[in-house]
């Protein structure tokens, strides 16, 4: 009886962990969709209001690299638990009607699950048997950019019928659920040798992520040129230059930055700051133009619920996206895919530029910006693990999501200075230019995010010609399937250098075919 529940355990551990990534992702967003009824009902400005998404994506980038250190321990599962706890307490804190301030607190609570995808990256990677890893992390990959489109129409769904706290009591129950699911299937913790917690490390990396989140969100209120603004930015790179120079010195970091110079993890954290800055801000502009009365000269007059909606096809597109890519990754260069996904997303912004008057164009440039983030979401991991040990994991991919998070904060900061240069004197309605000029800003971040895959590419292809055997040549096995999608096989791994899987993925043994 027993061996039959551990297989029904493993079998429900793959949806469980997506159930997971996609309910602290939709829980995380629930203040976008919700900004104009916290301002009707909680009576603030709507300058005021955007502090309810600031302050969970900073609680989110602060929380990710502690959650990440100690999901790499012996307490993963402890770890996960406590952090869905936080989040169901930040949902009804924000559900109960204490004012702005306890919503803002629910609101820093709830931003702390923006943090969980890694973990549940690292549970996968360990608890999957091998021959899922693969498609299993990808579509764990995806569930960042598909929370998004389930957070926002249902979000707006419930607002619209039962009010402002009605969305967060949904959101504090679904999360019990989850940890209710969580509690039965995840795997049991690692045995690993305990570490001490780099405090040090972690109180220089969050003064450096606040200062700078701080400046990418306010730069439209404060002024770019502000002493306050300047201040923040100055701070941000001194601080992170302190951080570094520790985390170097520091015999058990917070990250192991001398993994990040492993040219596969590089590319995922170049892509994914230049893939976020570029096609993030596209999701406020779709919903935002959706709202816009016809009577502006431009937009659909849509209710919050119905423009939710709208994000429908972009969670589609990436779950869709997170299927394919694990074939691809078995043709492809990880570098080339992430390139061409790019082209793609180059084109969901185009379609924006040009046809967002007409309904139907506007659906498929959401579908093809969700596919093309899913491609980029499925294949970041994979690089991440092809150049970092197991133990590290969860460590890496919190890093990848801290940087991710800049990247979002860089590019809706800069659409939105975007609209409001483009919004006249006395008007709360930016003219239609607004959102030309972002749709531009989108796409030059984008053609960079292009350039920047091609250069890692032919970077990774001269590795791979001085002295590693192709692919191609190897048997076709399980062993293969994990190298060509990046993912290393720990079951060979015996060297303890900077780059510990390296050796395994660039100079793998040579077993004669037959």
């Amino acid at each position: 009886m027993t061996r039959v529940n551990a297989n029904v355990r493993q079998a429900v551990l793959l949806p469980a962990l997506v159930l997971l990534g996609v309910v602290s992702t939709a829980v995380g967003s629930l203040g976008a969709p919700l900004l104009p009824t916290i301002v009707a009902d909680l009576h603030v400005s709507l300058a005021t209001s955007q502090w309810a998404l600031t302050i969970s994506l900073i609680a989110g980038a602060v929380a990710a690299p502690l959650l990440g250190r100690l999901g790499d321990g012996r307490r993963r599962r402890e770890t996960i638990l406590c952090a869905l706890a936080v989040v169901a307490l930040g949902c009804v804190l924000s559900a109960l009607p204490l004012g702005f301030e306890w919503l803002l607190a629910g609101r820093a609570l709830q931003g702390v699950g923006l943090g969980l995808v890694p973990l549940a990256i690292t549970a996968a990677r360990d608890g999957l048997p091998e021959r899922k890893q693969g498609s299993g992390i990808a579509l764990i990959g995806v569930t960042t950019a598909a929370g998004l489109g389930v957070g926002y129409p249902v979000a707006g769904l419930i607002t619209a019928y039962g009010g402002l706290a009605a969305a967060f009591w949904f959101g504090a129950a679904l999360t019990v659920v989850t940890i209710g699911i969580a509690a039965w299937v995840l795997p049991p913790n690692p045995d690993r040798r305990p570490r001490r917690l780099d405090a040090v490390g972690l109180a220089l990396l969050t003064v450096a992520i606040v200062a700078l989140l701080l400046a990418c969100s306010q730069g439209p209120q404060w002024g770019w040129t502000s002493p306050a603004l300047v201040s923040a930015v100055v701070v941000a790179v001194l601080v992170t230059c302190a951080w570094m120079w520790w985390e170097l010195r520091h015999r058990a970091p917070l990250v192991d930055v001398r993994l990040l110079r492993h040219p596969s993890v590089l590319a995922a954290d170049v892509m994914v700051v230049l893939v976020g800055a570029g096609i993030y801000p596209l999701l406020s502009l779709v919903v935002r133009y959706a709202q816009t009365s016809p009577n502006a000269g431009y937009g659909y007059g849509y209710s919050a619920a119905l423009a939710g909606v709208m994000l429908v096809p972009y969670s589609v597109g990436s779950f869709v996206a997170s299927r394919l890519a694990v074939r691809a990754m078995r043709r492809f260069s990880l570098e080339a895919l992430t390139a061409a996904s790019s082209v793609v997303l180059i084109a969901a912004m185009a379609l924006f530029l040009t046809t967002r008057a007409h309904l139907v164009p506007l659906l498929v440039c959401m579908g093809l910006a969700g596919f093309g983030i899913g491609v980029v979401f499925a294949v970041n991991p994979a690089q991440i693990h092809r150049g970092v040990p197991p133990q590290e994991t969860g460590s890496a991919n919190s890093f990848y999501q801290v940087l991710r998070y800049v990247g979002y904060s860089v590019g809706s900061a800069l659409s939105a200075t975007l609209l409001v240069v483009h919004t006249p004197d006395g008007s709360n309605i930016p003219t239609e230019n607004g959102y030309a000029a972002a749709a531009w800003e989108g796409i030059f971040a984008l053609v960079v995010a292009v350039a920047a895959a091609l250069l890692l590419s032919l970077n990774a292809r001269r590795r791979k010609g001085a002295g590693a055997e192709r692919f191609s040549d190897r048997p076709r096995c399980g062993g293969e399937f994990r190298a060509r999608a990046g993912f290393p096989d720990t079951r060979s791994s015996r060297d303890g250098g900077r780059f510990p899987h390296e050796g395994d993925l660039t100079k793998p043994k040579v077993t004669p075919r037959g």
